[in-house]
């Protein structure tokens, strides 16, 4: 099927503007974008979706893309939002997945929701830098990347300034900034970013994230650098955990941490891979998650 643009209407009045890809009577997936990234991920998902006869839904978070803003974002607000998402597209039963910065919301589902509900989660190269405390994955990231951490905890001002460059170069010059992302992955991402489809989709999806400016953006990554509200240690239904093995955004050891030490994750890893890990093996990804949910 072609895209299809939704919203769905929260109870408190706020919008949450969807981009929908696969098979429309498959069972639903709703998908957690990066950052900064926006509805039009679904794109690059689709033909691992309907390969996999899955209704994968990828929700601007608040704030971004055309969703409404929302001052006091929590986790368990946005499991909340995504319980809504499910029940207005019609669906009791759905899965969950996340990549980059979208995988902590992943997990936060896992967390929050009714495992009878949510049948499959799966959190891809997911930036759980607040997993264990403030920032505390600071030592395997990049010197920008831990800053950021510093910034978003001691010095808001110069972090919104990060972002908001971030948001300009990302919206206006979109070449340069696929360029700088290629430059900073492996060979592996390095070779995805090289077809003009997905380089495009990805400079429309980042800019996109910034359609209202880069405050939702803002608020979504200072919750990434702080300490979770929700203890990983905790979550004892099965969870998926994707991560590629030469990932130099979020390099692994963040994540296998998490894995090791949270009761029902389920490690996937895979060699030579870099970030854009939901893209290689979107297959194998989306494939799990059909059997989870008993697709046809």
């Amino acid at each position: 099927m072609d895209a299809l643009a939704g919203e769905v209407a929260t109870q408190d009045g706020r919008r949450l503007t969807y981009l929908e890809v696969g098979e429309p009577g498959g069972p639903l997936v709703i998908h957690n974008h990066g950052g900064p990234s926006s509805r039009l991920e679904a794109r690059p998902l689709a033909n691992s979706a309907s390969r996999n006869r899955l209704r994968l839904i990828c929700v601007d978070r608040p704030g971004m893309g055309q969703s409404s803003p929302q001052k006091a974002r929590t986790y368990s607000g946005w499991a909340d939002d995504l319980v809504a998402i499910a029940d207005a597209l019609g669906h009791y039963e759905f899965g969950v997945t996340g990549c980059s910065e979208g995988g902590p919301w992943a997990l936060a589902a896992a967390a929050y929701i009714d495992p009878l509900r949510l049948r499959h989660v799966s959190s891809i190269a997911p930036r759980s830098y607040g997993a264990f405390g403030d920032n505390w994955a600071a030592e395997y990231l990049s010197k920008i990347d831990a800053l950021g951490g510093t910034l978003a905890q001691r010095f808001k001002p110069a972090f919104r300034l990060m972002y908001a460059s971030l948001g300009i170069t990302a919206k206006h010059f979109r070449g340069s900034f696929v360029k700088q992302t290629r430059s900073a992955v492996n060979d592996y991402d390095r070779q995805i970013l090289l077809r003009p489809e997905i380089a495009t989709n990805f400079g429309d999806a980042c800019a996109e994230c910034f359609a209202q400016g880069s405050g939702g953006h803002v608020r979504d990554a200072e919750l990434l650098y702080r300490s979770w509200a929700f203890d990983v240690t905790t979550i004892k239904r099965r969870v998926h955990m994707w991560q590629g093995l030469d990932d130099r955004l979020v390099p692994d050891p963040i994540n296998k941490t998490v894995a090791d030490r949270m009761p029902g994750a389920v490690w996937h890893p895979v060699e030579g891979a870099g970030h854009f890990v939901a893209v290689g093996p979107g297959d194998d990804v989306f494939g799990i998650a059909a059997e989870e949910l008993g697709a046809p």
